[in-house]
């Protein structure tokens, strides 16, 4: 059964243009534009993995993560925080938040992004 990805991401053309990459990895993919919605998708779809933005409309991604580990069935699902945040702090608070990685947008291809998913995934 191939293996589910949300991607929590505002940024439309990013979205998509992952989102074709992944398609053609064979994953299945859920969107969500928000911080709300991407909530209420984790808890319905309970994807294998979660790429996050943390700069959203509404609830931010440090939120996303707060509220996932409050719930014991999706805290344990793996996120890849991929955003235009490059701080430190933001970098720190984002892994001790439980984000299994943190990438800089700016820093990462969409193929490099795909990679971190598969080993992840593997």
């Amino acid at each position: 059964m191939a293996k589910t990805i949300l991607i929590i991401e505002d940024d439309k053309f990013l979205r998509e243009l992952i989102v074709q990459k992944l398609l053609k990895e064979g994953y299945e993919i859920f969107e969500a534009v928000d911080g709300e919605d991407g909530i209420k998708k984790i808890k319905a779809e309970k994807p294998d993995l979660v790429l996050l933005d943390l700069i959203l409309p509404g609830i931010d991604g440090f939120e996303v993560l707060e509220k996932m580990k409050e719930e014991p069935q999706i805290s344990s699902i793996p996120v890849i925080i991929l955003s235009n945040l490059g701080q430190r702090e933001d970098v720190e608070k984002g892994l001790g938040l439980g984000a299994v990685d943190y990438l800089i947008k700016a820093h990462f291809t969409p193929g490099d992004i795909i990679e971190k998913i598969k080993k992840i995934l593997k």
